[in-house]
Formats: C-alpha cells, structure tokens, sequence
C-alpha cells in the first residue's frame, strides 16, 4: 500500500517538475504567436512575387535588411533583380546566381553582370527554350548571405547555381573584420542565422539596437548616411596576414561554403563556382606595415619615378619588403620590375603586395586555393575566371584595362568573367550540348548595356573613390565629363532623375533614327526581358528580330506576346513569319489558321496561307 502511494507521489512529482520545465517553453511559444499576430517584426523572404504580374516572382532588392533590426540602419545596397516564372517552364534552364558586388554588376548595373550577361548570350545559344539566369548577388555580403540564402534558391529549382565570391569575407556584412558583425565566432553567428526570423528575437535585437543607438548624434548620423558602404564597413582596419584574425576569415569561408556546396549536393543540383580576381598592377595597397622614415622615403623615391633607381637601392627594396611584410614595398618593387620588362618578378611583388594589404577589401591567395580545393567535390565544376582575366591583361597581369579600382572589373572584365562561366557551362554539357554556341567574338558585339549605363557606373565609381579608404577624408567627386546626349543620360540616371527603363526607350530611339542596327536589337530584347508582362515589348521585339533575319530568336518575344494577349492576330501572323523564315511551313500554316478562326476574312493570313499551299508537295513537308 505504502509501496503504491510512493509511486503516485513520484508520478506527481515527475509531472510537477515537468510542467515546470514546459513553462518557460510555453511561454516563450505564447510570446511568439502574439508579437506575429500583432504584427511585430519582419521576415523578408528571397523571392517575392510581382505586383503586377503574379505568375512572375523576383529577388527581394532590399533583402539586406533581414539581417538588421526593423528600423536600423543598413547598408545601402540592393539586388539588380529580373523576373523569372513562378511555375518552372518545361524544358526551361534556370540559374542561380549567388556573390558579391562584382557577381552583381556593380558599377553598371545587371547588363554587366554575370546573370545579364550570361541571360542575354544564353537565350541567343537556346533560341527554342525558356531560359532564366536569376542575379541573387549584391554588394557588401559575403558567404554567410549566399548560405542563408541557399534553402529558398533549392526552392526555385535551378538546374545550375554559379558562384564568384570571397573578397567580402573579412569586412562584408557578417565578415570577422567588418562592422557589420552579428557575433564573434562562426558557431554563433550561424546560429543567428537560424533566429533571425524569430520575433522574440527580433524584439532583444530591437531593444539591443535602441540602446546601443542612445549617444548618437542626429548629425553624426547625417555625416555617417552620406558616406560609402566601404567607409562604413570596415572595424578592424589592420588585419595582418597569418594573424588570428586572417586566419579567422579563410576558416569562416572554408566551413560556410562547405556547408552551401553540401546543400546543393544534397539536392542534386550542379555548382560552377569560380576563382576570383582582383587589380595588382594599378592598385596601390590600402593600408601598409609601418616603415622607418628612411624606409618610408626609399619607397616614396621609387613609387615616384620607377626607373630611377640603383641596384643597391633595389636590394635594399627588396629586404625591407621581406623583412616588414611592406605591401608598399612590394608594390614599389613591382613597379620597378614592371619597368624594367621583369614581367614574372613584377606579378609577384603584385601578389605580395595584395597578401599585405592590411586592409582586407580584396582577397587573399588562400581564397582562391580554397575555392580549388572545393571543387574537387561531387557536382562542383571550377571556373577559372582570375586564370581567364590574366590570358587577355596587358603583360599578364591584371590591370586598370580589366579593373575599374581594387576589384570591379570593367566593361571588358566583366565579359571576360562572364565568358569563363558561359564556356563551362558550354563543356561540361549540364544542359545537354549547346544548339547555336555564340562565339566571343560575337558575343563581344552584342553586349547587353547601353552607353549610359557606362557613365551612370562611372559617376558611382567616382562617388566611391572620393571617400575612404582611397581618400582619407570624402572629397567632392571627379566625375567624369559629359559630351554626348547618351554621357548627359547616364549622368541624369546618376543624379536618379531617368530610370534605366528611360535609358532603354530613348537609345532605341536614337538607335532607330541612326539605324544602328545592333542597339537596336540589343534594346527591344533588353525592354522585353526587363518587363516580361509587356505584349508591346515582347511583339516588337519580335518583330525586329524577323526584320534582322533572326527568326528563332523572334519566336521566344512572339510567344511571349501571344500569352499575354492570346487573341492577337499580329503576334500570330508574326510567328508565321518566323516559322516561314526558318523554311518551317507546316507550322507556319498552323498559326495561320489560327489567325483565320479569330478573324475569317484577315487578308493577310489568306494571301500568305495560298501563297505556303502552292509550294510543292516536298517544300510544304520540310
């Protein structure tokens, strides 16, 4: 008896300490459903859904702010979006494009990108097959973001997600050198990751951010508003190589694009993640190991006029690069070496003088070796666009012609990274052969920007380049001079006075009244995959297509005309066209009777419809 009442009081006893222990579980659970039905908080998804058109979605451009409290402050940047479907087409090839600022385009916008560029080649290359190449890039993030952002790009069923990243790992939002720091170890900062989207936690990071907020002036923050995202970014400004901290940051991207690559893996979709490059021979280092004056003056001598040196002066030189870590001495002895025609020597002082760099916005050799010992995995393909940029550098060594500044290729840069990942996807087949492969030459004439949007870009550069770290104090910009109606526009794009869709429309305009005949066709292409809900685009587009003789290209804007307007007869007489051009007449006839049961008496399809049936028996089979 006495043996059953102890077992009922343990039982209690258990269910008391578990209820207990429920509790605080419970709590936080009833907490959490009350902060989201009252609406508190934010969670800002990867893809959303557009306004105007719902069948298509589109990167979200201010997803940044999911990793900032509703109300903070946040970098400035955002994702150059373009849509692409809800529903996956049949047959279609879609890819995902994850990096940083020059994965995005930056300064010229998504035509320069890797997606823009490679959207436009590849449509041209798969005339007969929906293609979408989706930027997911943008400025400032580093491998922390494009893990995050892994699980929702699984959802969009890519057949392919290309990667150029790793030069924000150590002063990139989330980066162990960077202001913008969640945590102090990577465990931890994973771990933020997972509870971001948690209310409850939102609200201790809101109340966090209020305090830490309180002794900030409204003018310092007016100060702080104007300056560059790189002259916000950086905390630590003096990351020595070998230190702690250097070695922090390579372990930081190693572990987190492990863990991306193992979820791609997992759901079997294929990864080209490339090598990365940055400007040697025309970009000073930012930040120096400390020099005795004597040292200081002997580099100073030697940056200001190469040639004049003596051999005694040039060991010297060399001694105390080695001996300091000087990435100003060794950027000096690449200069000499770069003057006295020593091309070998000269790209390795370069190097050197990059790994010193106290100042991290570029990355170091490690990164590179990293990413090659990555894609020695299972469905992971190496594109060497740093071994591809220094083919075509003037002496071999990546310079000023293929780099805006530290690491923001130019126009030719970009076309060049953009080409080692179009000849790997070309290679490896993961799409099956390519049908009508663009040759580079001819990609090379047909880029997807327009002229404005070059001096829109350098306006930014400019804007860039006259704050830290290129300048100690923000200065009034050096921008560039405006001569053209097309150098006015892009500066006006700079000034957010036209939009790029202005741009678009009014160098189609002039390219009509010119008639050149390229930007004319680069145009109606670029406005119809810009505003793929627009039937006019689309059936211009079309049309110019048929008129330049390009019918297959014509067929993908026609089709896309006809479902948005599916009782447009002109769209439908346009396919025909096409369908005609290609020799094609079985079909073209099928769109021709498609016209004729909306509109009987359409002269047009009757007079073409003779015209095909009066072909012999063997063309009409063809």
């Amino acid at each position: 008896m006495e043996n059953s009442k102890a077992k009922k009081l343990s039982k209690k006893v258990w269910l008391f300490r578990g209820i207990m222990i429920l509790i605080p579980f419970l709590f936080f659970a009833i907490l959490e459903i009350g902060l989201r039905l009252a609406g508190y908080g934010q969670q800002i998804p990867l893809f959303m859904q557009n306004p105007s058109a719902p069948e298509y979605l589109l990167p979200t451009p201010d997803v940044v702010k999911r990793y900032f409290a509703k109300g903070a402050e946040s970098p400035n940047v955002t994702i150059e979006t373009n849509f692409f479907k809800k529903i996956k087409p049949e047959d279609g090839i879609r890819i995902i494009v994850q990096g940083g600022s020059t994965a995005a385009g930056f300064p010229y916008g998504f035509g320069a990108s890797i997606a823009g560029m490679l959207d436009y080649r590849l449509k041209q290359t798969f005339p007969e097959r929906p293609v979408e190449v989706i930027n997911t890039a943008l400025s400032a993030v580093n491998s922390y973001t494009l893990l995050d952002f892994a699980d929702e790009i699984i959802e969009q069923q890519p057949d392919a997600v290309l990667i150029y990243a790793g030069h924000n790992e150590y002063l990139g939002i989330l980066g162990v050198g960077s202001a913008y720091t969640a945590a102090n170890s990577h465990g931890a900062t994973l771990l933020y990751l997972k509870l971001k989207n948690s209310r409850i936690f939102q609200l201790m990071q809101s109340i966090y951010s209020s305090f830490s907020s309180i002794n900030t002036t409204s003018n310092s923050k007016q100060n702080d508003n104007a300056r560059t995202v790189m002259a916000k970014v950086a905390k630590h400004k003096n990351i020595p190589h070998d230190s702690a901290l250097f070695k922090q940051g390579l372990n930081q991207f190693e572990q987190n694009m492990s863990l991306l690559l193992g979820k791609y893996n997992k759901a079997g979709i294929p990864v080209f993640i490339s090598t990365i490059a940055s400007n040697l021979a025309d970009q000073k280092p930012f930040s120096s190991a400390l020099l005795s004056e004597e040292e200081g003056q002997l580099v100073a001598t030697v940056q200001t006029d190469p040639s004049s040196f003596e051999l005694k002066q040039l060991k010297q030189l060399e001694q105390l690069s080695i001996s300091n870590k000087s990435a100003d001495g060794y950027y000096a002895l690449g200069q000499v070496w770069l003057k006295t025609q020593e091309y070998d020597k000269a790209k390795s002082a370069f190097v050197q003088a990059r790994q010193h760099d106290l100042l991290r916005f570029r990355a170091p050799i490690e990164i590179n070796q990293i990413i090659e010992t990555l894609a020695k995995d299972n469905q992971v393909y190496l594109v060497d666009a740093e071994a591809d940029l220094t083919k075509v550098a003037e002496q071999y060594i990546i310079g000023k012609s293929l780099m805006i500044e530290h690491l923001h290729p130019t126009i030719k840069g970009y076309f060049e990274i953009s080409n080692s990942f179009y000849q790997a996807l070309k290679s490896t087949k993961v799409f099956g052969a390519f049908p009508h492969p663009i040759s580079k030459f001819n990609a090379q004439q047909e880029l997807p920007v327009f002229d404005a949007e070059v001096v829109w870009g350098n306006a930014k550069i400019a804007g860039l380049m006259a704050d830290y770290p290129f300048t100690k104090q923000p200065q009034q910009p050096d921008y560039p001079e405006l001569k053209s109606w097309s150098d006015k526009l892009g500066f006006a794009a700079y000034k957010k006075q036209v939009s790029w869709l202005d741009i678009a429309n009014q160098s189609l305009q002039y390219a009509n009244k010119i008639q050149d005949q390229l930007t004319i066709i680069k145009a109606v292409k670029l406005l119809s995959d810009a505003m793929p809900d627009n039937e006019s685009y689309a059936y211009q587009a079309g049309v110019t297509l048929i008129s330049q003789q390009r019918p297959k290209e014509a067929i993908r804007y026609l089709t896309r005309a006809m479902d948005i307007q599916p009782n447009n007869t002109n769209s439908r007489l346009a396919l025909a066209h096409a369908y005609t051009q290609q020799s094609d007449y079985s079909t073209a006839l099928i769109w021709l009777d498609s016209v004729l049961k909306i509109e009987p008496n359409n002269t047009v399809a009757l007079s073409v419809s003779k015209q095909i049936e009066a072909l012999p028996v063997n063309e009409l089979s063809n």
